[in-house]
């Protein structure tokens, strides 16, 4: 993830953020990251053994974990030992980025000049926020808001009806109407019978050649961004919540929804209504049927279907017996 253009910051040293515990190197936080994508002077966390290696290579400068995982983490790096890892750094993001927990309205928003973009074609009524940035040849239909820093490619089209905040779209993308994309992803910390809301700070990134069909929500990423790959096609009400990252060339049929942090390979294809849990790895190629539930990793290659999606022929073995 790179430096952030949607959320303003506040600046904090590591020991003010932690006050209630000891802190062996203190410096001011530059940034919190995940563990693979966190450099010198930045906040990360490690909160289960998935993350294994990620930790160990770790380049981050502080931590939070607990007990039990803090022997992955490297020698020098500062280790927050809490109790609960995710309320801890959801706590962390809220004092760093204050305005990421809920989405205030961007009160930049003004009817376009269409006179600033003058190779951009205009619909009636389309909202525009600060720097926000628009290429060559795009089309935006009527009723759409792009909110500020918003980033849309050369030649895509953009239908009606569309919002679209903290994201980066690429050239050629073609999104139809009624989208919501990069709004704040679903994610609660349950604190003393009270839900913590987790704040995302992350975006949503749209890469060239894509094509979103009408009435589609994708959430911004928590820590991470949200990918959706080249060439990839997503059908009518498809969902695809924080961190998810979709890989190029593949097929999305309508109503599929996608749990947060999963990651989905290169050329795969799923069937309409499928869903897919949370934290899981679908491999390149795969193929998942209509109406599927998808509650572990899935290697290259494979065909699935059913709840839970298992091999095809096991599938069919299965319904065979049952008749």
């Amino acid at each position: 993830m790179s430096e952030n253009i949607f959320f303003r910051k506040k600046n904090i040293k590591l020991s003010k953020l932690f006050s209630n515990i000891d802190v062996s190197v203190d410096f001011l936080i530059n940034d919190i990251k995940p563990l693979h994508l966190a450099k010198t002077k930045d906040l990360t966390f490690f909160d289960s053994l998935k993350y294994k290696q990620s930790a160990i290579n770790t380049k981050a400068s502080a931590c939070i974990t607990n007990e039990k995982l803090e022997k992955f983490l490297p020698k020098k790096i500062n280790k927050i030992i809490v109790k609960n890892i995710l309320l801890e750094l959801a706590q962390a993001l809220q004092n760093i980025y204050p305005f990421a927990e809920i989405d205030y309205p961007d009160l930049s928003l003004k009817i376009v000049k269409k006179s600033k973009y003058k190779s951009v074609k205009f619909g009636n009524n389309v909202l525009i926020g600060k720097s926000v940035k628009i290429g060559k040849n795009s089309i935006i239909g009527s009723n759409s808001i792009m909110e500020h820093n918003v980033e849309i490619g050369q030649d895509c089209i953009i239908g009606s009806g569309n919002i679209i905040k903290n994201s980066i779209i690429g050239n050629r993308v073609v999104l139809q109407d009624n989208c919501k994309i990069g709004q704040k992803g679903f994610g609660f910390i349950p604190k003393q019978n009270k839900n913590f809301k987790f704040p995302h700070i992350g975006k949503v990134v749209i890469q060239d050649d894509v094509e979103i069909a009408s009435g589609c929500t994708i959430d911004r990423g928590s820590i991470d961004d949200t990918v959706i790959g080249k060439n990839t096609y997503l059908d009518n009400q498809v969902h695809v919540a924080h961190n998810v990252k979709i890989g190029a060339n593949c097929m999305i049929a309508g109503q599929v929804g996608f749990a947060g942090s999963s990651t989905i390979g290169n050329n795969v294809s799923i069937g309409g209504q499928a869903g897919v849990s949370g934290h899981l790895k679908i491999g390149n190629n795969v193929k998942i049927g209509g109406g599927s539930g998808v509650v572990k990793n899935i290697q290259d290659n494979h065909i699935v279907m059913g709840y839970p999606a298992v091999k095809l022929r096991d599938f069919l073995k299965i319904n065979k017996n049952d008749e």
